[in-house]
């Protein structure tokens, strides 16, 4: 007997060898890996340390130790620091007319109680150093500028006082000598005390602090406060302006009551430590995304140690300390005075080296198969970044003279290692805020799977059971359980055999245990 040109017992054997296999299959998932955690792309690498110049590398390691904290933040903070110290004092001319700034927007997420604050005291405390220094250096001059224009002010208020009251032929002369004192008062300039850093400050605020500092300021800050005022906490409106224009060293004016002010080059380091949550809130912040400001910060999502601390730690080494708190303020003091920026290039090798390393960032960007390219205004801005990161490494890697040197090819490769680091840490931080489509995707079906904790489903039972306004077609489907596959939750079948004509039957998956059985021992995601 056949049945379609086949014999009975060969179709037999053959759907009972297909059973046997799914047999097998279904039994074989107890025998799984736990599944990497939904949003992460495995464990996020540490921050490399080993890629800043040996002072910053060895106090971001003693600080890390002392502290217990991940090298994450004492990392991200140290280029935060040396962001501030030579954020609008140097830019890296990396080809043609592309000019990258040195400034960073950097944020570190970590949970309560990790020492946030800690961390920040020690490795921003050389610049309060350094900016006192700068205040009394130049306190003199600010006191003389004080008497000479209070002097000033009392003649020009004198020969005023003698114009109003002149006649005839007197009066002209009177009035021209009450102009030229009027123009002396207006000639005497009073420096302004230098100020480096600002904290939980209103953007209007840190505008006009900004513009009294001749266009540079940091604001550095162990929370994130700042993110809530920028989105009209206050004011009800959002503020970007100086953000968004800080970064990229943007002019900016500032329109006053009775006067304008202008910079030519508004240049803005921002460094935070925030609460994990904030993450997701900012996603939701009205323009924050929109108009670039996500696409313009260096993300951290260190893994906390709380729990798993040394209570009896190391201090920090008295000459590491030292050595830090000397070559940043050294750094920081003398680029202060540079009101048109040190010209940083790149070596012929470095130069080569970058070439290569953006060919590769391109093809990461490619919205069908790249990496990045669901986050492309973040990776957008990507390669500048590096080249930031290099000039930084560059500078505080010849603290005496770094602006007469090349970049080099070492410090280019460390700063590639470093944005590799940063890339990481994005993808993570836009999965959290629910950037990816596909991961998305994945989180309905691994809900349902959860909700409904079946061993085995089929395509086309997941189709009819999932929200039709989420999935309009079967094939809208198919990247949620590639993903999830990918990730260990599930496994597809082996296409069964066809042995007749009509539709082919519905692609099936087993299901990782501990969807369904909360008493397997494996991780529970």
């Amino acid at each position: 007997m056949t049945t379609n040109g086949r014999p009975t017992a060969e179709i037999i054997l053959s759907n009972l060898g297909a059973a046997k296999q799914l047999t097998e299959l279904h039994n074989a998932p107890a025998a799984w890996e736990p599944p990497a955690p939904l949003g992460q792309r495995g464990d996020l690498p540490p921050f490399p340390v080993h890629a800043l110049p040996g002072w910053v590398a060895d106090h971001v390691s003693a600080v890390a130790e002392e502290t217990q904290t991940p090298l994450d933040l004492a990392g991200c903070v140290a280029l935060a620091a040396l962001s501030t110290a030579a954020g609008g004092r140097a830019v890296v001319n990396v080809r043609g007319s592309w000019v990258e700034p040195v400034n960073l927007f950097v944020l570190v997420a970590m949970p309560p109680g990790s020492r946030k604050s800690a961390v920040f005291r020690a490795m921003t405390s050389p610049l309060i150093h350094a900016e006192r220094a700068l205040i009394s250096r130049i306190g003199p001059q600010i006191t003389e500028a004080e008497v000479a224009r209070r002097l000033a002010e009392d003649l020009a208020e004198k020969a005023a006082r003698a114009a109003s009251s002149a006649r005839g032929e007197s009066a002209a002369e009177a009035i021209a000598e009450a102009q030229s004192a009027a123009l002396a008062v207006e000639e005497i300039k009073v420096p302004v005390k230098p100020r480096l850093m600002a904290d939980d400050v209103t953007p209007e605020s840190a505008s006009t602090i900004l513009v009294e500092q001749g266009g540079r300021l940091a604001v550095l800050s162990a929370e994130g406060g700042i993110f809530a005022t920028l989105a009209g906490r206050y004011s009800g409106t959002p503020n970007l302006d100086l953000f968004l224009k800080g970064h990229a060293g943007d002019p900016l004016i500032i329109d006053r009551r009775g006067r304008s002010e202008r910079v030519d080059q508004a240049v803005l380091t921002m460094g935070l430590a925030v609460q994990p949550e904030i993450v997701s809130d900012i996603a939701t912040m009205p323009g924050f995304r929109g108009k670039g400001l996500l696409g313009r910060i260096l993300y951290s999502l260190p893994k906390s140690n709380v729990g798993y601390r040394n209570v009896d730690a190391p201090a920090v080494p008295e000459h590491i300390a030292t050595r830090y708190d000397a070559n940043l303020q050294r750094l920081t003091i003398d680029m202060h005075d540079w009101h048109d920026p040190a010209q940083l290039v790149l070596s012929p090798e470095a130069a080569e080296i970058f070439t290569e390393h953006r060919r590769s960032t391109e093809r990461r960007l490619r919205p069908d198969s790249g990496d990045l390219g669901h986050i492309t205004d973040w990776a957008g801005k990507f390669d500048g970044a590096v080249m930031r990161i290099a000039g930084l490494i560059h500078l505080a890697g010849r603290v005496e003279d770094g602006w007469r040197h090349p970049i080099t090819a070492d410090t280019v490769n460390a700063a590639i290692t470093i944005g590799q680091y940063f890339i990481a840490h994005a993808l993570a931080t836009f999965d959290a805020m629910g950037a990816d489509p596909d991961l998305e995707a994945a989180r309905v079906v691994h809900a349902w799977l959860q909700r409904t904790n079946p061993q085995r489903f089929t395509v086309r039972e997941a189709f009819t059971a999932l929200p039709r306004n989420r999935f309009r077609k079967v094939t809208e489907l198919e990247p949620a359980l590639d993903l999830l596959e990918q990730l260990g939750y599930i496994r597809r079948e082996p296409d069964p055999p066809r042995t007749g004509p009509g539709r082919r039957p519905s692609p099936a998956y087993v299901v990782y245990p501990c969807l369904y059985d909360p008493s397997h021992t494996g991780m529970r995601p």
